[in-house]
């Protein structure tokens, strides 16, 4: 009897364990080894990036695919911001970056430009994208987030944020604000190193951590940065693997009551701070319900294993652990039944839909160009 009852509570911590990874893929097609994968692990979702993108049907077909290897409601993630940070770029068409759309001063496009791309997404079977970009717009990280921000003014930041957000909604997917608690002051990639942000906790709160504030009720999502704080954690670590902005800031003094996501657990940023196994255990010890393991840079299938396998045996070893994931999963999973979004999978896509979406993206692209044009002659 005894047996059994472990037996049912290692299992039970193993789904658990599982909901709170969103992993990427190596291929354009589900092998049997990655469906195999899926199978054992359960993640909570999945994320795909250009390499795995080729034709609107195929994608849909991967993401259809993905979710039948699965128990539970996938999170089927995606990067689209338009611009720069664009996937679905080669598929349908390209959207305009924020930074553009921004320039127009037009409410009604920032609304339309998360509607545009929200319908882009769902129509190839993603209920979930990873925008809108909260960092602020400053000198230091110009050469790093490039025509990703919206303004150095917060207020303008939620302005357009609130609007994007409203249009993904209205396409039935999920935003995400990033990147908590902020890189408008980075001049480092943290892709590749580690970002020290110096700045006072009374300019932090009135002005990187205004639109988390403001819109803390509206994010899904918020993504927590690979970037240290010194000034206010009086720590050298990045708020990614931090229990002072996880849960003192982000949770208890910004009141958000979504689902916190470690960015990805693979970029040098985090790596510094120890192996892929310790920092999938210290983000989530930190606080993080989810984290990402996209093998984004160099595609390896044993990674998001390895960090989901520390997670199953450091919570065998630490109740405490071990409560905090069980407490994070039910979350997600609470979440995920709540979700309009995740409700239903997306129809296969037919040509002409795409078809649709492609003149509707390159219209608003031209228009938005148009404007800006003007604007810039004025």
């Amino acid at each position: 009897m005894a047996k059994t009852r472990i037996g049912l509570r290692s299992k039970t911590l193993r789904q658990h364990a599982g909901q709170l990874l969103i992993m990427g893929l190596e291929g354009q097609a589900l092998s049997g080894k990655l469906r195999s994968t899926l199978r054992s692990l359960q993640p909570g979702g999945v994320i795909l990036f250009a390499r795995n993108i080729e034709s609107p049907v195929q994608t849909w077909k991967l993401l259809r695919d993905c979710q039948s290897a699965t128990d539970q409601s996938l999170f089927l993630c995606v990067d689209m911001e338009g611009g720069t940070v664009d996937r679905l770029k080669k598929v349908i068409a390209p959207a305009p970056s924020v930074e553009n759309v921004f320039a127009t001063g037009m409410a009604k496009l920032f609304r339309l430009h998360g509607n545009i791309i929200g319908l882009e997404a769902r129509a190839l079977g993603f209920n979930t994208d990873f925008a809108p970009v909260l960092d602020l717009k400053l000198e230091a990280s110009r050469p790093v987030l490039t025509s990703r921000t919206t303004s150095a003014d917060p207020q303008q930041v939620v302005h357009y944020a609130e609007e994007f957000l409203a249009g993904l909604k209205d396409a039935k997917v999920l935003g995400c604000g990033k990147h908590f608690p902020g890189l408008g002051e980075a001049n480092l990639d943290s892709h590749d190193e580690m970002p020290v942000v110096k700045k006072t906790w009374k300019k932090a709160w009135a002005e990187d951590l205004m639109p988390y504030r403001l819109l803390r009720r509206n994010l899904p999502f918020v993504m927590v940065a690979h970037a240290a704080y010194p000034a206010i954690s009086k720590d050298q670590l990045p708020a990614s693997l931090s229990s002072k902005w996880m849960k003192g800031i982000l949770r208890d003094k910004v009141g958000y009551k979504g689902i916190i996501v470690s960015d990805d657990l693979e970029m040098g940023g985090v790596l510094a701070s120890g192996s892929i196994e310790q920092v999938a255990v210290e983000t989530l010890r930190a606080g993080a319900d989810m984290f990402l393991v996209c093998q984004s840079l160099d595609p390896n299938p044993e990674l998001p294993v390895r960090a989901y396998e520390a997670i199953v045996r450091e919570a065998e070893r630490d109740h405490r652990f071990a409560a905090h994931v069980t407490q994070a999963a039910t979350r997600v999973l609470k979440f995920k039944q709540r979700s309009t979004e995740l409700k239903a999978f997306a129809p296969r896509p037919q040509a002409k839909v795409i078809e649709k979406i492609r003149d509707l993206v390159q219209d608003f692209a031209t228009m938005v160009g148009e404007i800006v044009a003007v604007e810039n002659q004025a």
